[in-house]
């Protein structure tokens, strides 16, 4: 069996009441023996309704706080092993119109994880980033961007101890908090659904496909890389027809901060990336990291002048393949998990 990285460990997730918290919480209780799970987050209801979702297991621990303050990480960081750090702000209007509190939360916050990482010993630190930091245009791209950097950079700081940094950066999750997806499900019963451009294509990824891509990085990483996967692009409208077969299709124009396509890896990037079967590697421009490491793990470099972008890709998905996802998807939080006399819970 493979080695259990997560075994007897301390996990800790910022913004883990959030869709992707929820189910890498549901993934590690059911696949890992870790010492301890600690939810950090901001909101105690959700906390609450976490508590009981999970049947009150007894390696979780919720601990209320805001990533903006750097003390309470402190606190909250002790005899941590392991940090994925998922606590932002997200929602492309609300960060245009409210610019300064994005920064706050999604770029001091960051900044603020890496030193309570660094100060307190923390030996592995994921990021979760986004396709819109790549090439942004809006002001949630440019805060995650910028927290790429920080978090890649975070390797020089640690050098003389045992943190490492790395960052995975994914396109549009579905059924995640803000997706298109129940929108379009709401207003399918008035005959018209609203797409901002029909010629909009966004990469595809499940909440399942994210935690399981964020889990095997927790094992690749060395520190300072940013772990891209090979995703699927699908079009905007194929997805209403997914969803809304047979409803009208209303223009209502591109929103502020919103693309035509998304992005992950830039022509810029392409020099630094290395291709692996199922992902990319971009390395850091630093000379503490050595090319080599990723080419000697079997990757490839990519081509100048490479762009992996939504609308160039060579997988997309088809409106069948689209419904067959949504079926997957569940309509209500998974059921409490049972314990096993252990403490640990069974495997699904």
């Amino acid at each position: 069996m493979a080695h259990d990285l997560l075994a007897d460990r301390t996990v800790l997730v910022t913004g883990g009441t959030g869709s992707f918290g929820r189910r890498f919480t549901e993934a590690v209780l059911t696949r890992h023996r870790v010492r301890k799970l600690i939810i950090l987050s901001r909101d105690e209801l959700k906390q609450s309704e976490m508590q009981q979702q999970f049947a009150d297991h007894p390696a979780l621990r919720f601990f209320l706080g805001d990533v903006r303050d750097r003390d309470r990480l402190l606190r909250a960081f002790q005899g941590v092993d392991v940090v994925i750090h998922a606590a932002a702000l997200k929602q492309v209007p609300a960060a245009e119109y409210n610019p300064w509190e994005s920064v706050r939360t999604n770029v001091l916050g960051a900044q603020n994880v890496i030193d309570a990482a660094i100060e307190r010993g923390v030996r592995r630190v994921i990021a979760l980033s986004s396709d819109k930091a790549a090439n942004p245009i809006n002001l949630y791209g440019a805060t995650k961007l910028v927290s790429d950097k920080l978090f890649v950079a975070g390797n020089t700081y640690a050098a003389l101890g045992e943190t490492q940094f790395a960052v995975v950066r994914y396109g549009n999750v579905m059924g995640s908090r803000g997706s298109v997806v129940p929108l379009f499900r709401r207003l399918r019963s008035t005959g018209r659904i609203p797409v901002t451009d029909r010629r909009m294509t966004r990469f595809w990824i499940t909440l399942e496909q994210a935690v399981d891509f964020v889990l095997r990085a927790l094992t690749r990483m060395r520190g300072g890389e940013v772990f891209v996967p090979k995703l699927p692009s699908m079009r905007i409208v194929d997805l209403a027809e997914a969803i809304a077969p047979g409803c009208a299709i209303e223009d209502v124009g591109i929103r502020p901060g919103e693309k035509l396509h998304e992005m992950m890896i830039t022509a810029e990037d392409s020099r630094k990336a290395i291709e692996f079967a199922d992902h990319y590697v971009i390395q850091p421009a630093f000379s503490w990291w050595s090319d080599g490491l990723a080419v000697e793990h079997g990757g490839q470099a990519m081509p100048e002048g490479f762009v992996y972008a939504s609308n160039t890709n060579d997988r997309w998905l088809t409106i069948d393949e689209l419904r067959a996802l949504l079926d997957d998807e569940p309509a209500a939080p998974p059921p409490r998990l049972p314990l096993l006399q252990n403490g640990h819970v069974a495997a699904l």
